[in-house]
This record gives structure tokens, sequence and C-alpha cells, in this order.
């Protein structure tokens, strides 16, 4: 499973399949949080 926003790939099918999407989530999170940071520090400061 890939997902290209991120760049990550996970190959054991088989265990994303049983729902093991920790390492997944939790680095979709962080990209999230960190592009959230990077907005909020491009505001006028007002």
């Amino acid at each position: 499973m890939t997902d290209h926003r991120i760049g990550m790939d996970l190959h054991n099918l088989p265990n994303v399949l049983d729902g093991d999407l920790d390492r997944m989530i939790d680095t979709l999170i962080e990209t999230d949080q960190a592009e959230r940071l990077a907005d909020f520090g491009e505001g006028d400061g007002a």
C-alpha cells in the first residue's frame, strides 16, 4: 500500500489488510501537524 502524499510504502499486504496501519496513520498525523504549524507560522503575526 502506498500513500504518495507522504511518500510511504507498506509492503506487508496481509498485515495491512488485517488493520495494521499504525505506522501509516502516525506518519499522516505528523505530516498534517507539521503542515498546520508551517501555515500558522506564515501568518501576519497579528
